[in-house]
């Protein structure tokens, strides 16, 4: 009994002796994608929605007052220089003329008159007959008559002006965007009756946030080219340069409007059109990585960069030029040739033994 005993206490003590002496636990090697850093230029494909404006857009109106009988025009209708795009009632403006007429008729009896009497007392005064004060007297009627005679006649041109004015014609080739009255309305000088557009030169319009200057400063020296393309179609586009910022932003929207002169601008262009424009440039030299690459140190962006003689990762603060929707563009913090890991970002500890999964790529 004694010695069963004694066999189970050894079997014990070697079962015991067996689990003194932990085993030393390997450190873990996790496997991550990577991808070698190369900083290179890349198309600045940030895109603005606009649509299509008349650079040269005139409004159209009488130079003098008047009830409104007739506008020959409606929106949309191409029109060429010296059309008749609207009359006004002209009867008023006919009896001015017959009466600024009627005033010269009047006019000139007078000056008649004068003439005559000049030249008697030109005679008289001449043979002593008269005194010099009653001839000086002719001579200031019969300038008077020959001033008045004048004044009438320009007031016969200013009434036929005026009603030459009752039609209002188109002053250059155009498109009508806007009507401003209707016919038995009765308008004021320089109303707008009609709006008028060149349709050759044509603008696209964007809104811009403040934003996009900031990371693009605008170059003095030469001109910004975009192109433009139709919001409906891609295909048809055309290219344009930058010729005005607007120095205010919009109240409301906080943006900021930039014109776009467009070159040869397709026919499907139509006023109102819906564009979409886009920087013709390369940004400078930027890192573009898979948005999973990124990794948030104390509310600051930074990646874990591979030490590929020692195996372990290391975070690396970075400058994020902009984000996209699968991608982030990286303006500074890393070097070229530098390991990045882009995948299993948030599982990995500072030192950390990772293998690669495959070679990196570029």
């Amino acid at each position: 009994m004694q010695r069963r005993w004694g066999l189970v206490m050894f079997a014990s003590l070697v079962m015991l002796g067996g689990c003194d002496g932990p085993s030393a636990k390997a450190p873990e090697t996790r496997p991550v994608r990577t991808v070698t850093v190369d900083p290179k230029p890349i198309e600045d494909d940030r895109q603005s929605v606009g649509e299509v404006r008349a650079r040269y857009e005139s409004d159209l109106g009488f130079r003098v007052s008047g009830k409104l009988i007739a506008r020959l025009v409606d929106v949309g209708v191409s029109v060429k220089k010296g059309a008749v795009l609207a009359r006004l009632d002209e009867q008023e403006y006919r009896n001015k003329l017959k009466s600024a007429e009627a005033d010269i008729v009047s006019a000139e009896a007078v000056l008649v008159e004068a003439q005559a009497a000049e030249g008697r007392l030109r005679q008289l005064v001449a043979s002593g007959t008269t005194t010099r004060a009653n001839y000086d007297t002719a001579v200031k009627n019969l300038r008077s008559a020959e001033a008045k005679l004048d004044s009438a006649k320009a007031a016969r041109d200013l009434a036929k002006d005026q009603l030459s004015y009752t039609e209002l014609v188109a002053d250059f080739d155009g498109i009508v965007t806007a009507t401003g009255a209707e016919p038995g309305q009765v308008v004021s000088a320089g109303q707008m009756i009609v709006r008028l557009a060149r349709p050759t030169d044509k603008d696209g319009v964007f809104n811009i946030a403040e934003s996009a200057f900031q990371t693009r400063p605008a170059p003095a020296d030469k001109p910004i080219e975009v192109i433009v393309s139709l919001l409906a179609n891609p295909g048809i586009s055309t290219e344009g340069v930058v010729r005005e910022i607007a120095p205010v932003a919009d109240p409301a929207t906080r943006t900021f409007q930039v014109k776009v002169t467009l070159k040869s601008p397709p026919e499907q262009m139509r006023f109102g059109a819906s564009i979409v424009g886009r920087l013709k440039a390369s940004t400078a030299p930027v890192v573009v990585l898979p948005a999973a690459a990124l990794f948030d140190r104390l509310g600051k962006p930074a990646v874990w960069v591979v030490d590929t003689a020692a195996g372990t990762v290391a975070l690396k603060d970075v400058t994020v030029a902009r984000y996209e929707t699968d991608r982030v563009v990286l303006s500074g913090g890393l070097a070229k040739g530098e390991v990045v890991v882009t995948a299993g970002v948030n599982r990995l500890r500072e030192g950390q033994k990772v293998r690669l999964a495959e070679a990196a790529s570029k």
